[in-house]
């Protein structure tokens, strides 16, 4: 994020247009953040919305907006990926729009003190929640191969092996750039290399701590069971791994079936009725809102409509 720039909610336009909340409606924002989309949405009308985040900065910077709201909006201090029973438990049975945002907030990444960014020297923390294992605590006790495996897995870095090698000779480490040091020398990084390969890492690191993929699984079946009929779906994310456990989750309950051929046609799907259509095509930021959130670089926007079929059980057909 810039500096000019702060907390700009990516592709807010998109989000708003696919959502399309109106007057009267119950939306979910599931990550709350610094309030951009809950803003928006109350903007356009909707009677309420309920905002999650388990992040308690965000909750106490996020009183100032539900008390100017009139009572339209209410905080959440919790997952998203239990909003089904957070919603229960406040009278609310289904909603008309749900909206994600994936992944560390700009807040969280701006704030070298949470740990989350390599660009500020700050503890090694990474905890979304502020509560649970740090990130100083995984990489000065976890084994060498589990290191590895994270890295690999949530980083996609081919050199995953090389970097928990050097992160395990360089223990004990506390700051966030003492890791990026660790690993820019692992990989035999330069200056004037493009990428820093710090991002992988850190990021992999991050999701691993913060359980980001089974909170999206979770968050996603959760949404499909709160959303009623006709309601809509929002989800913003910031890499692959995520964007691809969307794209799938979609277009398998939307009964997307793949082409048939003139010696196979294609089958009808067997199992639960779709309980989503209308997937739309993937949205990213243009030139233009990169230029102002170098953020929205990497985003990708995915929209889908709730359909009156029963919600799939435990997230796989019967």
């Amino acid at each position: 994020m810039s500096e000019a720039a702060p907390h700009v909610p990516v592709l807010l336009e998109e989000v708003i247009a696919g959502l399309g909340p109106g007057a009267g409606e119950t939306h979910v924002d599931g990550t709350f953040g610094a309030g951009g989309y809950t803003r928006a949405i109350l903007e356009c009308g909707a009677a309420r919305v309920y905002a999650f985040d388990r992040d308690p900065d965000a909750i106490e910077e996020g009183e100032a907006l539900a008390a100017s709201s009139g009572g339209r909006l209410t905080l959440v201090p919790e997952r998203f990926s239990r909003m089904r029973q957070a919603l229960a438990d406040r009278g609310v049975d289904a909603v008309d729009g749900v909206t994600l945002d994936i992944g560390v907030s700009s807040m969280q990444l701006d704030r070298a003190e949470r740990g989350f960014s390599f660009q500020a020297d700050g503890p090694l923390d990474m905890r979304m929640g502020r509560d649970g294992r740090s990130a100083g605590d995984f990489l000065n006790h976890a084994p060498e191969e589990e290191i590895a495996d994270v890295v690999y897995r949530f980083g996609e870095e081919p050199k995953s092996r090389r970097i928990a090698r050097a992160i395990v000779a360089a223990r004990p480490l506390a700051r966030t750039s003492e890791l990026a040091e660790v690993v820019r020398k692992a990989v035999g990084w330069k200056p004037h290399m493009k990428k820093d390969p710090a991002t992988r890492t850190f990021q992999a690191i991050r999701i691993h701590l913060n359980e980001e993929l089974d909170e999206l699984e979770g968050g996603l079946e959760a949404a499909e069971q709160v959303l009623k009929p006709g309601g809509r779906l929002a989800v913003v994310t910031f890499h692959s791994l995520e964007d691809r456990m969307v794209k799938r989750f979609l277009k398998e309950r939307s009964g997307d079936v793949p082409g048939g051929s003139r010696h196979l046609p294609a089958q009808a799907p067997a199992g639960p009725a779709p309980s989503f259509e209308a997937v739309a095509r993937p949205v990213r930021a243009g030139d233009d809102e990169i230029r102002i959130n170098p953020r929205a670089r990497s985003a990708t926007l995915r929209v889908a409509r709730r359909t009156s079929a029963s919600p799939w059980k435990e997230g796989a057909p019967a």
